[in-house]
């Protein structure tokens, strides 16, 4: 069918919005630092909570999530968890506000918080950033390959001769366009251009499930996929056997490493308790989370994200079902070289009509921008405001910070944008991204929140084997690593992985003095996490001559978490059933999303506290002021000034 003068137009009238909004709220962002990354705690938490789930409606992963479809069927609503997907589950649960309620900028600032200020903490400071940097050009590399593969599939004109040269050139074009508008207006004009895109992206995935559940029967999808392909259970193993409908898709199956689904599924689970435990990574989710004006609200926009993002499973599946009883026959004369990524662009070109196809494609690049844009905003945070403002000119303007935030997000954008260049295989890609370079990161932010005596130099220890580990995996085969490590995949080595990074950080601790005792009062005064902290509670109640409570709702917050990742599946698997037309998968899903809303009403929802019940209303609204810094980030911020 391809693009037409009309799709042509809507595109173009979409960009042009985009980069304007980004400009107009240009002048508010430039304020100051808070800001810029925060946008001054001033953003409504409904705003905050469809930009987060924008920024995680990514065009790369929704290529990914196709072909998950497409080759693995209803059993695809679980390999998700390989990011974790559930990891919104616990941030809503209780670390969104666990988080909040630091007052910080930044997830780099809040390490000080926790660790205070000595030469550990330092450490462990530095550690982040330079981790929360590597995960920024990861992801700009990742945006940036799928964006070129995309565009490349529907733009009209051939700008070199190339098929991957030419989708890099339309992936530098577009990465140029979305630049314009994420370098100029920091946090504000992020959240705006992507609330705009939310409802773009959202009139798209209903239109493409409308035209699905309209042209694709549900006797054609079984006559063109193998048995099992519509059931979401399964055995010990997988047991898709398409041999005789697309022999490539067996293959990939084999590739992929995913036949002994019920181990795997297993292996899912372990990792993404333990990586949802460990709080976000510091990019643009834990910046959504610290932007709420108030930690209930940030528990709130955590839970949004999970029902706003719904409809984008109406265009996963139906652009899957549409590829699968349309365009199996082009993809089979592919053999064993066919590129299941393309499933979506080129299902899109071949049965979306005009005008609806210009505005899908308007829809997708929003998700690519939202997606990049969130990251890109995320990497100035931590250069300006934890290396340059903290560590070399503490007193420099307002403004100066922000035109160093401008250039530093620029200069992100080129070196990410280069590795992409590098990059040709998506899947491998988000392999290593969420189970190496996350995995890496896990235990050691466990330990943060549970285990009192984990100190700086312990986290220094964790993070820093866990990113050496996780980037000797990336060039395995020219390092010439043993074929016992480089046969396994990245989810399979995550268990290694994490003994070493446990080793590590309880070995970096036990080896060197505790933390602070101002820090560690001043943390668990106003954080309350449960865990292993009963030395410091009794200390700290001691020191002010008072009771202070421990936090009781561990139970409660595990059941909820519970409850929370059978909603969320629930919430998942209704749209994907209805356009594969199987009536009793969607009220099944619906009634068990239904009835668990209910039930978090009053086993989350009316439980919300903004910060423990034993704070006073002074000292907690002191707390919310951005004025009021945590006692580790006070000391650090002193001793900056007294070197100048």
């Amino acid at each position: 069918m391809g693009v037409t003068t009309i799709d042509l137009a809507i595109i173009a009238a979409y960009l042009a919005l985009s980069v304007g909004a980004g400009f107009w709220v240009s002048k508010l962002a430039s304020q100051s630092t808070r800001s810029y990354f925060l946008g001054g705690n001033k953003l409504p938490w409904y705003a905050l909570g469809l930009s987060n789930a924008s920024g995680m409606f990514d065009i790369s992963g929704t290529m990914w999530m196709v072909y998950l479809l497409f080759v693995y069927g209803m059993k695809s609503i679980w390999i998700p968890w390989l990011w974790p997907v559930f990891n919104q589950i616990f941030l809503m649960m209780f670390l969104s506000v666990w988080l909040r309620r630091s007052g910080v900028v930044t997830g780099a600032e809040w390490i000080t918080f926790r660790f205070g200020q000595g030469l550990g903490a330092r450490l462990s400071h530095l550690v982040v950033v330079v981790f929360a940097l590597v995960v920024v050009l990861a992801y700009l590399a990742y945006g940036f390959v799928g964006i070129g593969k995309f565009a490349a599939t529907f733009l009209p004109f051939q700008l070199l001769a190339d098929p991957q040269a030419n989708a890099n050139a339309y992936g530098l074009i577009i990465v140029a366009i979305t630049s314009l508008y994420v370098v100029k207006g920091g946090l504000m004009g992020v959240v705006l251009t992507e609330v705009l895109q939310f409802f773009i992206m959202t009139i798209a995935c209903i239109m493409i499930g409308v035209i699905a559940i309209n042209t694709v029967s549900p006797e054609a999808i079984a006559a063109a996929t193998p048995a099992g392909w519509s059931n979401p259970f399964f055995g010990w193993r997988l047991d898709l056997d398409w041999t005789g409908i697309m022999p490539a898709a067996n293959q990939k199956i084999a590739e992929d490493g995913y036949d002994l689904f019920t181990f795997f599924f297993l292996m899912l689970l372990l990792k993404g308790v333990l990586q949802s435990l460990a709080g976000p990574a510091p990019n643009y989710d834990m910046q959504r989370v610290l932007s709420a004006r108030t930690p209930k609200e940030a528990a709130w926009m955590s839970g949004l994200v999970n029902v706003v993002l719904t409809p984008r499973y109406l265009l996963i599946a139906g652009l899957a079902v549409l590829a699968l009883v349309h365009f199996m026959p082009t993809l089979n004369t592919m053999g064993d070289d066919v590129d299941f990524e393309l499933i979506l662009p080129f299902a899109m070109r071949e049965f979306v009509p005009v005008g609806l196809l210009g505005l899908l494609i308007a829809g997708l690049l929003a998700a690519f921008m939202s997606s990049f844009a969130a990251a890109v905003n995320a990497a100035p945070a931590y250069v300006v405001n934890d290396l340059y403002r903290r560590y070399v000119n503490p007193h420099g303007e307002e403004k100066l910070y922000v035109r160093l935030s401008i250039l530093v997000s620029a200069l992100f954008i080129v070196i990410g944008t280069g590795i992409g260049l590098l990059v040709s295989d998506l899947n491998e890609l988000i392999q290593w991204l969420v189970s190496a370079l996350y995995g890496g990161y896990t235990a050691a932010n466990v330990l943060k929140w549970v285990w009192w005596r984990f100190n700086g130099f312990g986290y220094f220890w964790g993070m820093a084997s866990g990113i050496l580990v996780a980037l000797l995996l990336l060039v395995s085969d020219s390092i010439g690593l043993p074929d016992a490590i480089t046969s396994l995949s990245a989810w399979e080595f995550f268990p290694i992985l994490f003994a070493i990074t446990l080793a590590a950080s309880v070995a970096g601790s036990l080896t060197t003095a505790p933390t602070e005792r101002e820090v560690l009062h001043d943390f668990y005064k106003r954080t309350r996490p449960w865990g292993w902290w009963e030395p410091v509670r009794k200390s700290l109640s001691e020191a002010e001559g008072r009771r202070i409570a421990a936090n009781p709702d561990l139970a409660r917050d595990l059941v909820n978490v519970v409850i929370g990742i059978c909603w969320q599946s629930a919430l998942i698997a209704a749209p994907m059933f209805l356009v594969i037309g199987n009536t009793f998968g969607v009220l099944t899903a619906i009634v068990v999303a239904g009835v668990l809303s209910v039930a978090l009403k009053f086993t989350w929802f009316d439980k919300i506290c903004d910060y423990p019940v034993d704070v006073g209303a002074a000292e907690a609204e002191a707390w919310s002021q951005t004025h009021d810094e945590p006692v580790g980030n006070q000391s650090l911020r002193k001793r900056a000034e007294a070197t100048v």
